[in-house]
């Protein structure tokens, strides 16, 4: 089987499975690694240390597979509808969680079948086809093998985005020890002047275009952060309660936003939006029953809570203090901290 046909074929079946994108390029030592590195040295990873901890490893993609020569970058839409403003009580969630089940399941599962897939397929060489998948938590700096491989070009906002499908979806690679057929590379940014997703940031998280500070993310301060949040940013994070979207949300590229038909990435009614004040009637176990099978368990409870507790006093509405006040008496410091400025925030307005 020739580059070509192998090329064709795996393509052929990760649209099968559900890849709406794909797109084959050479392993080497991404460009962007010296970008990487600089982000890391400035601080602006925050508490993820994982980043730092593997931060050679970004570096050549032969560690993630011992002789790689291709990779097949690969994009699953999961845009569904615009979101639904939260009444006051309510959480927004970002766009990618509001279905029923953790994305990463399911990917990787898919994966696994095109894993399977590609070993049974004859080799231009004879020899034996080596394959892995991953998606995100690998270390592979995905954004750019995917635009070297002709799937989108990295944003100002650091997403990486399609001319036919915005930014919505997830990214996810197998990398192989075969040459494959290699698209053309996106090499011209398509945002031009615009500076929407910049402006539009509540936080003011971005440096500079294509520089951001996940200290002050949103998404950052929900999911990856583990401590109190810092009070000059809890103002910005309106009602978000796990992720952000603002600066999708306002990228004109996101009106060709391709929709997705999976199930999985459908929205839930009871995630778009969230209901707050039940979450503090909830015990390590009932949230465990609740929210383990979706991407939110990344939070755990006391993350949740926190986070909920820091919306509700940004909506400043009386009914969430009896739930407030039980937090007062949660096991947690974190939750008791977040839920005592709710309350002075409830109490000053």
């Amino acid at each position: 089987m020739s580059p070509e046909e192998l090329t064709q074929s795996l393509k052929a079946e990760s649209k099968r499975l559900g890849f709406q994108l794909s797109g084959a390029c050479q392993t080497i030592s991404p460009a962007g690694f010296d970008h990487f590195s600089s982000w890391l040295d400035a601080g602006y990873a925050g508490e993820m240390h994982y980043l730092s901890e593997r931060q050679d490893a970004y570096r050549d993609p032969n560690l993630v597979l011992d002789g790689v020569e291709s990779l097949l970058m690969l994009g699953m839409s999961y845009h569904t509808q615009d979101a639904e403003l939260p009444s006051l009580g309510q959480g927004r969630i970002s766009k990618y969680a509001w279905g029923g089940g953790d994305y990463h399941d399911l990917i990787h599962k898919r994966l696994k079948q095109l894993c399977r897939f590609a070993r049974e397929l004859p080799s231009e060489n004879a020899k034996p086809i080596e394959v892995r998948g991953i998606i995100d938590t690998a270390p592979l700096l995905e954004r750019e093998f995917a635009a070297l491989a002709g799937l989108g070009w990295q944003a100002k906002n650091t997403m990486l985005i399609s001319r036919d499908s915005g930014s919505y979806f997830f990214l996810a690679a197998l990398l192989i020890n075969q040459k494959l057929e290699y698209d053309s590379p996106i090499t011209t940014n398509h945002c031009g002047s615009c500076t929407a997703c910049l402006d539009a940031c509540p936080t003011d998280a971005f440096v500079k275009p294509h520089v951001l500070d996940a200290t002050k993310c949103i998404s950052y301060l929900t999911i990856e952060h583990r401590t109190d949040i810092p009070e000059s940013l809890r103002k910005g994070m309106a009602d978000w309660v796990f992720g952000c979207d603002v600066c999708q949300e306002v990228c004109p590229w996101n009106r060709f936003a391709t929709e997705s038909d999976e199930p999985l990435f459908q929205p839930a009614e009871s995630q778009n939006p969230l209901d707050l004040i039940p979450l503090f009637d909830l015990d390590d176990d009932a949230f465990r029953l609740r929210f383990r099978k979706t991407p939110m368990w990344r939070s755990k409870r006391r993350g949740m809570l926190r986070n909920a507790a820091i919306a509700l006093g940004n909506q400043q509405s009386s009914d969430a203090l009896p739930a407030l006040r039980k937090g007062l008496q949660d096991q947690e410091p974190l939750i008791q901290e977040a839920c005592q400025w709710a309350i002075g925030q409830i109490e000053s307005a």
